[in-house]
């Protein structure tokens, strides 16, 4: 449902910018000097592979669904840096280990700020794909929640992963864009599990997740 209300915000937004009045500056699209604003409706989706290295356990984490806020300069008509911030909530369990019972881990904040470098093959048109590739560094917090063990305490490294992008800007009306993003990340990160503080094991996990945000733009 939480998808939902944020396509529904989206699309009401877009909806206000086609009837809305204010400054038009003329341009069509965006290039060299442009700020291009947006707030998107992002899909998490973890791609996890990796193990705990005494039980033997599957790590399995959950999709989110957020809302993000980015920003792209554009430093020329071809090419622009971009920025995103948006904070997810993933529960984490262990499955299929030698103790035959699905280990929850509780739940895991993940503060991802991305920079990605895009090259836009096309110059102030309405429609403006691009690809872009950048660094991500993810910061783990808040872990918690209902977990199987008592004592239990899992803590995760923040670490630095590589991102490559896709996606279009469409200039709807005016300094008024639509948007559509994909992301894959590139990202992994050690789980270390304690009972009553002692260490218990530790997962060495591949997280990876793809990034696919919709959303509206203004340009500044």
């Amino acid at each position: 449902m939480k998808i939902a209300h944020l396509l529904t915000l989206t699309a009401a937004i877009a909806l206000f910018s086609g009837t809305a009045s204010y400054a038009d500056d003329g341009k069509v699209g965006v290039g060299a000097g442009d700020l291009l604003v947006r707030i998107r409706a992002l899909g998490v989706f973890p791609d996890v592979s990796g193990r705990d290295n005494n039980l033997h356990g599957k790590i399995g984490i959950s999709n989110d669904y957020i809302p993000e806020i980015d920003a792209a300069y554009f430093l020329t008509d071809h090419f622009a840096a971009e920025i995103i911030a948006g904070t997810s909530q993933h529960d984490v369990k262990d499955t299929g280990n030698i103790l035959g019972q699905n280990l929850k881990l509780g739940h895991v904040w993940l503060l991802p700020p991305t920079v990605t470098a895009q090259w836009h093959p096309l110059s102030r048109q309405a429609f403006d794909p691009y690809v872009g590739a950048g660094l991500n560094y993810t910061i783990f917090y808040g872990s918690g929640g209902t977990q199987t063990l008592p004592n239990e305490k899992v803590t995760y490294r923040n670490e630095v992963g590589e991102a490559l992008q896709i996606g279009v800007n469409y200039n709807v009306n005016g300094a008024w864009f639509l948007n559509a993003d994909v992301k894959k990340v590139f990202l992994s990160t050690t789980a270390v599990v304690k009972l009553g503080g002692v260490e218990a094991t530790r997962a060495n996990v591949r997280i990876d997740p793809w990034l696919v945000g919709v959303g509206v733009g203004y340009r500044f």
